[in-house]
């Protein structure tokens, strides 16, 4: 497994100028307009939540940041309360071998019936523009992983924290399901981008990401 220790500090592969000021100054613009505009419907269907299952509604979940910093990544609540400490109650022993590694599963039993919407919208990710706006995440950028999926990285690892994790990326918005740590194209995918990052890659990927949306395909 590996350990907050066993990471050092990730360099950056190149300097791209103002592109980084930019970038950050977009994120919080960004972060700022949609915590304004959807702090209501987000409101609501916190509500809806808990009165389709019991619970909080919205949780921090641990991930790995920049430079290989720890943080709590919003979400709002899309499976039942208890999905994740009983799952031998919910799922196979195929599924959850599936869920070891992938930490997807699918047609996940766990997933509620506005979970299966939000999901599908991509709408429980609204909240981690509070990890943007804190400077935790950036609204393009590499998937946050967990400690234990680093080790998917190998000698790569500070490669991939060398940069602001995203709420969307390359890998989200042109293939997610269809690219699994265990075929080794969610690795590709998301080294593809910070090997070449830049304002074109991630206009690409928002303008994308926002197709998916509208489209309701979740990607």
């Amino acid at each position: 497994m590996v350990t907050k220790a066993a990471i050092g500090a990730a360099q950056p592969r190149r300097k791209l100028g103002a592109y980084r000021y930019v970038k950050r100054l977009l994120d919080v613009i960004a972060s700022i307009f949609i915590i304004v505009l959807m702090a209501i419907p987000v409101f609501i269907v916190c509500v809806a939540i808990s009165i389709e299952s019991r619970g909080i509604p919205m949780f921090r979940h641990p991930r790995v940041g920049r430079n290989g910093k720890p943080f709590g990544m919003f979400k709002l609540r899309t499976m039942y309360a208890d999905a994740e400490g009983d799952i031998e109650h919910y799922l196979t022993p195929e599924q959850i071998a599936q869920w070891e590694i992938e930490h997807k599963v699918e047609n996940d039993p766990r997933v509620t019936r506005i979970g299966r919407f939000l999901r599908r919208t991509s709408l429980d990710e609204l909240p981690q523009f509070l990890n943007v706006l804190t400077g935790q995440m950036s609204v393009v950028g590499p998937r946050p992983v967990t400690y234990e999926e680093l080790e998917w990285y190998g000698d790569e690892v500070d490669e991939i924290l060398s940069v602001r994790q995203g709420i969307t990326g390359y890998w989200q918005a042109y293939a997610r399901n269809e690219a699994t740590w265990e075929s080794g194209q969610r690795k590709e995918m998301e080294l593809h981008y910070v090997r070449n990052i830049g304002p074109s890659m991630d206009a690409r990927i928002f303008f994308r990401t926002i197709g998916s949306i509208f489209s309701g395909t979740g990607r």
